[in-house]
């Protein structure tokens, strides 16, 4: 199988559980969804490190050139677009090999290979949602067809509710607090890398 990535870059992990970590990011290019508050370019193979990987082995080795540092605590997220239309698990087993944990940040409508360390699912919707357990459900809030209170059975070990982004980031942050504060059982996640400029 070979993997079409948009880019590959090791920076600050911004937002959810591992806010802060650093972090190898390897975005795949492509996604199962058409999301109209989207505020990531997943479209090609021309970013940093891009390009079509025809080997497992091959796109380990990029990830682990990004990494920069040394071996202990390599920590690796793979992302999209929808990540899972493409990582599998000979590239979970190899990125393990090399010393990695691997993260995924999903839609949740595809099963996930076997062996992923954390997995994240942000839901766009209830329907053809197949991922309802894992480390992390992170919930860009609000969405009118997706109100928290539809995943709160879901078996996760952690709620997050990230304000939209847009022109309502201020009102949308409020609502997410106020929600938070209403509902314990959900934290609050900020996108900390945009305030810090950073990837």
């Amino acid at each position: 199988m070979s993997y079409a990535v948009k880019e590959i870059f090791k920076t600050l992990q911004g937002e959810g559980a591992h806010a802060g970590r650093p972090a190898v990011f390897c975005r795949f290019s492509g996604c199962n969804l058409a999301c109209t508050f989207c505020d990531t370019d997943y479209a090609g193979i021309d970013g940093t490190d891009g390009g079509r990987y025809e080997m497992a082995g091959d796109l380990v080795a990029a990830i682990e050139r990004s990494w920069q540092a040394p071996p202990a605590h390599r920590f690796v997220v793979l992302t999209g677009g929808e990540p899972l239309l493409q990582a599998d698990a000979m590239l979970v087993d190899l990125l393990h090999a090399r010393g990695f944990e691997v993260a995924v940040e999903t839609n949740g409508t595809l099963d996930a290979p076997p062996g992923i360390d954390w997995i994240c699912v942000s839901p766009k919707s209830r329907d053809g949602l197949r991922l309802r357990k894992g480390n992390e459900l992170k919930l860009v809030y609000p969405q009118a067809e997706v109100p928290p209170e539809a995943f709160a059975d879901f078996a996760f070990e952690r709620f997050s509710l990230q304000p939209m982004d847009g022109p309502a980031l201020s009102e949308n942050t409020a609502r997410a607090v106020a929600y938070c504060l209403a509902n314990p059982q959900w934290q609050l996640s900020l996108q900390t890398h945009k305030s810090l400029g950073i990837r």
